[in-house]
């Protein structure tokens, strides 16, 4: 039988194969935060990645259908009450620590992945936004609470920025699958995505003091985003050439910096 190490053992697996910079983050917080933040971002790796393991609509809405279900039943039980959930390697560990408030946000993120398994454009700026934020947003908001005192207002502006550095990444694979990631996707309207991106995230780290050091660990999943940012405002060339990031020393070396500090 497995045992809740064995569980938080799977996860940390999971998201170290599929979101490696996310797994490097995680590893950066304490030990007892880890037991958060692997579930966390194994759940987000495998609703993100649903819609993208068929070709066939309906087995994808299947697939984030099952985590929808998992999520009710957390929300009905779990956590709160101490009333088992299905076994799963994810569900189980998530089950420990999300409240039914909890389990409605991350709901929405799978709500908003049901973008990814069709090939429409999004509505406009708007819908692009409150994409980012459903997904980005609430993952990184659920972490903070869960972690320790935090300002829901300042965790989202740092995951909105995050969100568009990562989702800028991510364009040139988007585009190979024939999506359409951007409202806008002229030089000029990228550059003008970033640098509002940018100000988001200068504006969250002013508030700072608003996170507490436990909920801060949450927010070490960002630490690429303003590097990646200021690249896309400065030269949004590189956005569509795939040129986006850090090396590898570069991002280690800055992760260690923000973790020993807290100063994300």
């Amino acid at each position: 039988m497995s045992t809740p190490h064995d569980d938080i053992a799977a996860c940390a697996g999971l998201v170290q194969r599929g979101d490696p910079d996310r797994f490097m983050a995680a590893m950066a917080a304490k030990p007892a935060a880890r037991d958060v933040l692997f579930p966390l971002y194994a759940f987000n790796l495998e609703v993100a990645r649903a819609p993208w393991l068929t070709q066939e609509p309906m087995i994808a809405e299947m697939r984030l259908q099952w985590w929808r279900d998992a999520l009710e039943e957390i929300g009905q039980s779990g956590a709160e009450r101490g009333e088992v959930v299905r076994r799963h390697e994810v569900v189980t560990p998530l089950a420990s620590f999300l409240n039914k408030s909890a389990a409605k946000l991350l709901d929405g993120l799978i709500v908003a992945r049901r973008w990814d398994i069709h090939k429409d454009p999004f509505e406009d700026a708007a819908h692009f936004a409150e994409y980012i934020d459903a997904t980005s947003g609430n993952l990184m908001w659920v972490a903070a609470r869960c972690l320790g005192e935090a300002d829901e207002g300042v965790v989202r502006d740092f995951a909105y920025a995050v969100g568009i550095a990562n989702w800028l990444r991510a364009i040139p694979d988007l585009e190979e699958r024939k999506r359409i990631p951007l409202v806008d996707g002229r030089p000029e309207a990228v550059a003008l995505l970033a640098s509002g991106a940018l100000q988001r995230l200068q504006a969250a780290r002013k508030a700072r003091a608003k996170i507490s050091k436990p909920a801060g660990q949450a927010l070490l999943s960002g630490w690429q985003g303003e590097a990646i940012l200021k690249q896309a405002s400065t030269d949004p060339d590189r956005v569509a050439q795939g040129m986006l990031g850090q090396s590898e020393f570069q991002k280690k070396t800055s992760l260690m910096r923000k973790a020993l500090t807290g100063r994300w």
